[in-house]
Formats: C-alpha cells, structure tokens, sequence
C-alpha cells in the first residue's frame, strides 16, 4: 500500500530541513539547491503528492512509466527524465518530458533536437557525465565531454543547462564526494572553454546528499528518502 500524503508531509519537511542544513555547512543558500522527488516505481498519487506540497517538478526513469502517469497527474507539474533514454523513445520524450537530464550522445542529441523542432519548442537538456568511471552506469566518459558539448551547442532546438551524474554505488562516502568534486570541475572546464553558464549540476539521491551539496549539486533526486522503498 503507497504511503498517506501525511506521511509524504513528514519526510518532505524532514529532507527540506536537511538540504538547509547541508547547504548551510557547505556555505551555500538553501534556494541553490532543488529538490527532485523520483516517481519511479510508485503510482501517479506520488507525482500528486509533490505538487500539493508545492514542488513544480519530479523525475522519471522511464518514459512509458512517466505517459502512463502523466494524464493522472495535475497539468501544472514539469516531468523531468532522468533514466537512461534510447534514441527510438526520443520523439515521445521530447513530446512529455520538460527537460532531458540523461543525454549521453550525439545520436540522442540529434534525435532529440529533430523531434523538439517539429514540435516548434527548445527542450532543455542535461549532459550525462560517468564522473565516476563506473562501467556499470551510463554517461559519457570525461574526456569526451568536451565533443559532446560542442555537438549539444550545434542544435538549435536544444538548450543545454548542465550537467548530470549518477556515483559508483559503495560503501566509501568518499568514492561519491569524488565523483561530484570531478563532475564540477568538468563543468568549470567546459563554461569557461565554450562561455556558457552550464549552471545544473544534478548530482545526489538519498544515499549520498550530504556529498552531493558539499560538492555544488543544484539538483538532488530523491525517491526512497521521500517515498520510501519502491514497489
């Protein structure tokens, strides 16, 4: 049974007070910090849920799931992809979604950029970077950031707002710290090379947050610290 929005309340509250706190130590601003509630693998009362407490945005790892839920949800709300995307699901994910976070090629990206011109609209998109060096998670290795960038800044139905990664799952806190500080100082690399803002880095989920604000995250994904343990 999905929890009661009471529930939702409590946990939201809880992790609001947590990101000001993290944010705080980090010497940073609450308000730099986004929060992206994950829907995946819960019904569309989670997506519901969020926008009742007043957040404008969750995420979806895949696109099917997020349709299904999105005629369910209310109107208002933005649907953020965050799971890996196959070029032959770009025309649908460019139809629903509000921004892409997980474009990791040029065969996405001109997927991409061709459906958001017919539909006479400029889709926001995120790079996904394997800042990590994780073979077991998907992105672009780093030191083909730069290329994919430049592609990315060719199309011009697509608005690149930065940068995503997903940490090597372990144990060692540090191997996430690590992989965000890298995630950050590539996306300094490539605002200042290109002169562009690249001012997303969503970085963090519930396992690794404190990391992830320490490090410059403005995005944090969270489902199971929200939702509690996917069905």
């Amino acid at each position: 049974m999905f929890i009661e929005y009471d529930t939702f309340c409590q946990r939201a509250n809880a992790l609001v007070l947590r990101i000001a706190e993290l944010c705080r130590s980090a010497g940073r601003l609450p308000s730099e910090v986004t929060l992206l509630p994950v829907t995946k693998n819960h019904p569309a009362a989670a997506a519901e849920y969020a926008v009742r407490y007043g957040l404008k945005s969750v995420g979806e790892n895949r696109v099917q799931e997020a349709i299904d839920k999105i005629s369910l949800a209310p109107p208002n709300l933005r649907w953020e992809l965050i799971g890996h995307l196959q070029s032959n699901k770009a025309k649908l994910a460019a139809a629903h979604f509000s921004r892409i976070q997980s474009v990791d090629s040029e065969k996405i990206l001109a997927a991409l950029n061709r459906s958001a011109g017919e539909l006479h609209k400029k889709l926001p998109v995120l790079l996904q970077i394997n800042a990590g060096h994780d073979p077991a998670k998907f992105g672009i290795e780093p030191i083909d950031a730069p290329h994919l960038l430049e592609y990315a800044l060719q199309q011009p139905h697509l608005q690149v707002d930065g940068l995503m990664t997903i940490a090597p799952l372990s144990d060692d806190t540090d191997v996430a710290r690590r992989t965000f500080a890298n995630l950050r100082n590539i996306r300094d690399e490539l605002a200042g090379r290109f002169g562009v803002p690249l001012k997303e880095l969503s970085m963090g989920m519930s396992g690794d947050l404190a990391a992830a604000i320490s490090e410059g995250s403005t995005v944090v994904r969270v489902g199971t610290a929200l939702y509690g343990p996917r069905e």
